[in-house]
């Protein structure tokens, strides 16, 4: 059968991007998008299995203003079907999608990027690679950046194993999954969102599992590239993250030429578990982007 065809679990569809919503080719797969709003572009990019209903509350926010935000399913997260190209989940296919998409969504016009986690480490080879595409990319916990030494090694090689248990059907894996997920979203603003990335865990766990082990592989390191990204970026850094730690990114951060970095509450996604504090610290990077203040009625250039 046709993957893009295949039903999407009701559990993993809760975390995806909710009705309306489309279904886009983008680098041989179909992915769903959301878009609501008018004006400036924002498109948002979530973590391994999250899906983009975690910018739901960001978009509520952001609509009014003057915004149009456009929200994506990676390939077989939330509503979108497998990846019918056959590859793994990684960065770097995931970047390969994106930069299908922006043309696709977008034409000549500049998106904003959002991207946490996976979704930052994607973003981030994207840019490099079409950085006129975007006009300012805004990185929230984002992987790639701290060095592949024998630590990230070894936790990424337990972690692989924990996902490949919960993809045999490991009956404990639930309840060890939720455990796990009080430490990655332990923001108490993202508790709704969470349940729903935890009911899902057991069907995600595939996935989580391709996405562990392509950290550990050479090519996810994006250490030493991103000193020549020429893009305004705003780093979002939830400061309780024990996985993405901000002390381990530091160096390949201060490489950036035109990078700005803010602390927020919370373990592993800023706009999900500080949303407020997130909130008005986006409106301020974006407004600086512009020679006058942002307004509903200024469009950024």
């Amino acid at each position: 059968m046709n993957q893009s065809l295949l039903p999407v679990s009701p559990l993993c569809a809760a975390i995806g991007v909710q009705t309306p919503y489309d279904l886009v080719e983008a680098a041989g797969t179909k992915v769903a998008i959301s878009r609501h709003g008018a004006g400036q572009p924002i498109l948002c990019l979530h973590a391994t299995a999250h899906g983009g209903r975690d910018f739901e509350s960001l978009s509520n926010a952001l609509v009014p203003l003057g915004f149009e935000m456009v929200c994506v399913d990676w390939p077989g997260h939330g509503r979108s079907p497998p990846d019918a190209s056959g590859e793994p989940a990684s960065a770097k296919r995931y970047a390969a999608v994106l930069e299908d998409l922006i043309p696709i969504l977008f034409g000549k016009a500049k998106p904003i990027v959002i991207g946490n986690s996976i979704g930052g480490a994607a973003a981030l080879i994207a840019s490099l690679s079409m950085p006129e595409a975007m006009r300012a990319l805004v990185l929230c916990n984002p992987g790639g950046l701290a060095p592949l030494d024998r630590l990230a090694t070894t936790v990424i090689h337990l972690l692989v194993k924990f996902f490949e248990a919960g993809s045999r059907g490991a009956r404990w894996f639930p309840w060890a999954f939720g455990l796990y997920y009080r430490l990655v979203l332990s923001g108490k603003p993202a508790h709704t969102q969470r349940a729903r990335i935890v009911a899902a865990g057991q069907e995600m766990a595939s996935i989580l599992v391709e996405a562990w082990r392509s950290f550990g592989q050479a090519d996810a390191d994006l250490s030493g590239k991103v000193a020549n990204l020429s893009l305004p970026v705003l780093f979002a850094w939830a400061k309780s993250d024990q996985i993405v730690a901000w002390s381990r990114s530091k160096r390949a951060v201060e490489t950036m030429p035109q990078a700005k970095v803010e602390f927020f509450k919370g373990s592993h996604a800023a706009f999900l578990e500080d949303p407020s504090a997130f909130q008005d610290a986006l409106l301020a990077f974006l407004g600086a982007l512009s020679d006058s203040p942002l307004r509903p009625d200024v469009e950024l250039t």
